[in-house]
């Protein structure tokens, strides 16, 4: 939905809360849920949808008859797609999902097939007349365990660009806009904002990365360089930046100044335990699930630790050391704590303020993925009154 007072910023939830990998599951799902949070939050309003498409749903989108259904679903719901998750290729819900996520990665021709898939159906479910750009969240390059040295990194970077090519190419086509979005994540190639920014200018921006882009889309360097900064960009997820204790100002700002684009920032927040203690770490454990990575940074006297998953995290707790730990589990936004913990919504609040002031981007999605996992006691309501909270509590936000 467009936010009040600027048409041009758009909010939604992202579908990959639903489970959902083939086509047919994914349009039950958007049948049953979406125009059921649109009745609650904007009945006389278009409803933007946050997509999320497995490489499977992406390949069987590809023949008319589905693709038609899903016009029509969105046509008889009141729905426009403004931005698709094109994070995970494979299955996010129901099995065991933890470092699988970021597979394929960069280096992969299937990764690029699936982006360049994920925006060829983009630019057919954009307003012809070009009033809404799309956003693409990926994985920001892969999972840094799996990388081996320069050659890899470089490898991820011009497959990026091959991809950056295809946007540029559909551009010039169809005069719709579509922008990747790298998605920092902790224990990624790219975790931190400072790591994004250097690689954007060692890999994306730089003379050779342009020519590059330059020869394989038929630009001029000046024109590379323009069609670089507009295509490619960065995600900026609160709940990863947040886990890596960056505060949204300093993220946003670091990007600005590298002139680097945030088509899309997804909102989430994360746990919190500003004092870590025996006591603390037992409350943690039912959150440690087997489906999804859980990764915890610590702040200790020695500086930040990272912990690839819950596990790792708990054998390596050390309470003359230990003094904060912030972790990746996706938890409401609407709940200023859980059981106890605090979590990283104050970053949410600081970004929005930001947001409220002067658009960073146009494109916010929240993205409480979690639910399912969640220890029981936090999951009774609903699902779809929980996302209706959820979008709520960002609507006031912005108003405020």
């Amino acid at each position: 939905m467009r936010l009040a007072g600027d048409n041009d910023v758009h909010l939604s939830y992202c579908t990959n809360i639903h489970p959902g990998e083939t086509w047919a599951e994914v349009a039950t799902a958007l049948r049953q849920y979406l125009p059921a949070v649109k009745a609650k939050l904007c009945p006389g309003e278009d409803f933007g949808v946050g997509l999320r498409l497995s490489a499977a749903a992406a390949d069987s989108l590809a023949e008319p008859a589905a693709f038609a259904e899903l016009q029509q679903i969105l046509a008889d719901g009141g729905l426009y797609v403004f931005t698709i998750n094109g994070f995970p290729y494979g299955t996010f819900h129901g099995a065991r999902v933890k470092e699988g996520v970021y597979q394929p990665d960069w280096r992969a021709a299937e990764r690029l097939a699936y982006s360049n898939r994920l925006a060829d159906l983009m630019v057919e479910l954009l307003p012809e007349d070009g009033s809404i750009s799309g956003s693409i969240s990926t994985v920001p390059g892969g999972f840094k365990p799996d990388v081996r040295g320069p050659a890899d990194v470089a490898a991820m970077a011009a497959t990026m660009l091959r991809h950056a090519a295809h946007l540029v190419e559909l551009r010039r086509r169809t005069g719709r806009h579509i922008a990747l979005a790298l998605e920092p994540e902790p224990c990624c190639l790219l975790e931190t904002t400072g790591e994004a920014v250097a690689f954007f200018q060692d890999h994306l921006f730089s003379a050779e990365a342009l020519a590059t882009l330059a020869a394989a889309a038929g630009l001029s360097l000046a024109e590379a360089e323009t069609a670089a900064r507009a295509h490619l960009g960065v995600c900026l997820d609160l709940c990863h930046a947040a886990v890596e204790f960056e505060q949204p100002g300093d993220a946003v700002t670091a990007l600005d100044a590298a002139g680097i684009a945030i088509p899309k920032v997804q909102i989430s927040a994360g746990l919190r335990l500003a004092t870590v203690d025996a006591a603390g770490l037992d409350r943690l454990r039912p959150f440690n699930d087997d489906v999804y990575l859980h990764q915890v940074v610590a702040r200790t006297e020695a500086g930040l630790e990272r912990h690839l998953d819950l596990p790792e995290a708990f054998a390596a707790f050390d309470p003359a050391r230990d003094r904060e730990w912030r972790v990746h589990f996706h938890v409401p936004i609407f709940l200023a704590d859980l059981d106890g913990f605090a979590t990283t919504r104050p970053a949410v609040e600081a970004f929005l303020a930001l947001q409220r002031r002067a658009p960073v981007t146009r494109h916010l999605e929240v993205e409480t993925y979690t639910w399912e996992v969640l220890p029981p006691e936090h999951r009774r309501d609903d699902v779809v009154d929980n996302i209706v909270k959820e979008l709520r509590w960002v609507r006031t936000q912005m108003a405020s």
